[in-house]
């Protein structure tokens, strides 16, 4: 069962699950992508306007007619669409911004670009620590980030080059499990919060609470004597 966060004539906003793509994935059945799951639990077409990584959790927006997918498509095409994420870390990041272009690398990656590197892509990040722990086995450390840009993996990518890489995070990360005080955590420990974005004369804003595995990490390291 799918949350549904914001309903309209022309949108429709969800709170995706962790392990489920929003497109069909190469060597999997297209019915097991959110976009055919939708359609087919609502008997409607959807547009799709952007993507999260499958292992993210949080808002995913979808276009319900052609006119509405034109227009959200070119407002993220444009960077005027706000996005909002929270992230799970390893370490402390520095409040502010990270501005630091990145590249492609191997297998799909992204890696922060060299100095003066061709082909690097401009990306920024800004970050705030809305909550830090410091315990035995490390710091940790709740993160809004906010991407300026929309680059690949940015969020990910960004956060380990200030030494505060995703908790869980099998790419950037090097890790494929983890625990927060006691709390197990077998996912990206990234969650997409809000989403605003204008279409017409609108603005529409969309968020979606934190997914209930890393709330409970949270409450765990809050907990934590």
């Amino acid at each position: 069962m799918v949350t549904v966060l914001h309903e309209d004539p022309d949108v429709l906003a969800v709170d995706k699950p962790a392990g489920v793509v929003v497109i069909p994935a190469r060597d999997e059945p297209p019915g097991e992508s959110l976009r055919h799951r939708l359609e087919a639990a609502r008997g409607e077409r959807l547009w799709v306007v952007h993507r999260i990584d499958r292992d993210t959790t949080g808002v995913v927006l979808f276009a319900r007619g052609a006119e509405s997918h034109r227009a959200l498509s070119l407002a993220f095409e444009q960077r005027r669409v706000e996005k909002t994420y929270l992230a799970l870390t390893r370490g402390v990041p520095p409040e502010g911004v990270i501005d630091v272009a990145l590249h492609p690398a191997r297998k799909g990656k992204m890696r922060p670009a060299l100095p003066g590197e061709r082909d690097a892509l401009e990306a920024a990040t800004a970050c705030r620590v809305v909550r830090a722990w410091r315990r035995a086995e490390g710091d940790f450390a709740l993160v809004e980030a906010r991407p300026r840009t929309g680059r690949q993996h940015q969020v990910r990518v960004h956060l380990r080059s200030v030494d505060a890489p995703l908790l869980v995070d099998p790419l950037y990360g090097r890790a494929a499990t983890a625990t927060a005080a006691g709390a197990p955590l077998t996912r990206l420990t990234l969650h997409a919060h809000a989403l605003t974005v204008p279409l017409g004369e609108r603005l529409i804003r969309v968020e979606a609470p934190l997914a209930s595995d890393l709330r409970a990490a949270v409450e765990a390291l809050d907990g934590a004597s």
